[in-house]
């Protein structure tokens, strides 16, 4: 098809990410960069302040590998899906929207990334009488507490066969081992990917250490 590029020859790419559907960046690209991106199979953008292309992840090793490249109704914008290798950001962020300016209690869906979204955000900006914001202010060791706590009441209601006393347990544990996650960094992708190479339904998987 043929593509719209503005007056500047450019067209606005939004980056997405593959596995979590997040939407991590808003970059751009003119004809060169877009066929340069289709050629090597990585994100490559073009820079309006610095007028020259550039490739994420050139110097930082946070490369996009590009899954798909969809155009909208009008041909003028891109959706790019892709696999990365590290934060998105400049930050360190994994996503460049990371700052809340609005969001509804009453009608935010629920997904894992969401809430995992809204917990790194008490960290990022700190809520006054937050619990969220408390467990990081208090740091590793009272957040491995509560998930220890937690994982020990779900054992007990599991014992009990107690399925609603169980099934809170777990939403609490879940809760809890978000927070362990955005602590040490690591993302719902990262979980995502290492489920996805582990045959965990009818293999038992035993981590080795490394040394």
């Amino acid at each position: 098809m043929e593509l719209k590029f503005d007056a500047q020859g450019l067209i606005p790419a939004i980056v997405q990410d593959h596995y979590s559907k997040q939407v991590l960046t808003l970059a751009y690209m003119n004809a060169e960069s877009l066929a340069l991106t289709i050629a090597e199979g990585r994100t490559v953008f073009y820079s309006r302040s610095r007028q020259e292309i550039w490739r994420k992840g050139e110097t930082s090793g946070n490369v996009q590998r590009v899954v798909s490249i969809t155009a909208d109704c009008d041909a003028d914008a891109l959706v790019v899906e892709v696999v990365k290798d590290g934060p998105a950001c400049h930050t360190g962020q994994e996503s460049c929207f990371f700052q809340p300016v609005y969001l509804s209690e009453e009608l935010r869906p629920f997904s894992y990334e969401a809430l995992y979204q809204l917990i790194r955000g008490r960290k990022t900006n700190p809520k006054e009488g937050s619990y969220t914001t408390y467990l990081f202010e208090k740091g590793l060791d009272k957040i491995l507490k509560k998930v220890g706590e937690e994982s020990t009441e779900v054992i007990i209601g599991g014992a009990k066969q107690d399925k609603e006393e169980t099934l809170y347990e777990i939403a609490d544990l879940a809760y809890h081992v978000m927070v362990l996650m955005v602590q040490l960094g690591i993302t719902t992708e990262d979980v995502t990917r290492e489920l996805e190479k582990r045959h965990v339904v009818d293999h038992k998987v035993k981590q080795e250490r490394m040394q």
